[in-house]
């Protein structure tokens, strides 16, 4: 390739699809980064840029070898191997915490974002700007949606006395309270030289998880009760 073409102007059309890529993938990033995701601006940044870069390279940086007689090139197979190799960063993002998964969502923004950023470098930016609508319409509307469907989700932290059948009765408040358990992880402890058991249980329903906390906090062998949002958008 001749570098004459940085004098003629015909590379500012994939410089501003590059600067395109890098300012929506930076969008994606932003909105992980206020959620404190693992994977957030920069890592969304650099997945956005340099999917483009690639995604350019297949398209125009054959030119000079397609000018010989007999070559054939398919830029397809340099955008199917982004495709893929994005599930190397992707995996690293989901972690399973005993029964329940996390980073679902980070990691296909990861995967969306690499795909914004081949559309820009294949010269589809409007596609690339829908596609980045699309997201924040799912990351920023469905959870809102979700909630007022299926009931809000939280997450509530209890400590008890261990070996009283406790469990089993705190698990029956939730259901007397139409409350769904989703998800629960249990943990021993002391404290004050008695054995101590912490359950996290993932609750969802429609009525305040206030009233719930309070009911369970009233038990005689219950010691402590946590309540915090859940973030279903992980």
């Amino acid at each position: 390739m001749s570098w004459d073409l940085f004098s003629t102007g015909h590379e500012w059309p994939r410089l501003a699809a590059l600067a395109l890529a890098f300012a929506l993938s930076s969008l994606i990033g932003l909105e992980r980064e206020f959620r404190l995701r693992s994977a957030g601006l920069r890592t969304h940044a650099l997945v956005g840029l340099g999917s483009a870069l690639i995604m350019m390279v297949s398209k125009y940086g054959f030119f000079d070898v397609l000018a010989v007689e007999h070559v054939v090139l398919d830029p397809a197979r340099v955008a199917a191997q982004i495709v893929s190799g994005i599930g190397f960063i992707g995996g690293g993002l989901i972690f399973v915490r005993k029964d329940m998964v996390r980073g679902l969502t980070t990691a296909a923004a990861v995967w969306v974002t690499a795909g914004i950023g081949m559309a820009c470098g294949a010269g589809l930016p409007w596609l690339a700007v829908a596609t980045v609508l699309g997201y924040f319409i799912v990351t920023l509307g469905y959870t809102p949606l979700v909630n007022r469907i299926m009931g809000t989700a939280s997450q509530v932290c209890i400590t008890y006395a261990a070996g009283r059948e406790t469990l089993s009765r705190i698990l029956h408040i939730c259901s007397e309270n139409d409350f769904v358990v989703q998800g629960c992880s249990l943990g021993q402890g002391t404290e004050g030289g008695c054995a101590t058991a912490t359950i996290s249980l993932q609750v969802q329903g429609h009525t305040p998880v206030s009233r719930l906390a309070a009911v369970i906090m009233a038990m005689p062998d219950v010691l402590d009760v946590i309540v915090a949002p859940f973030d279903s958008m992980n």
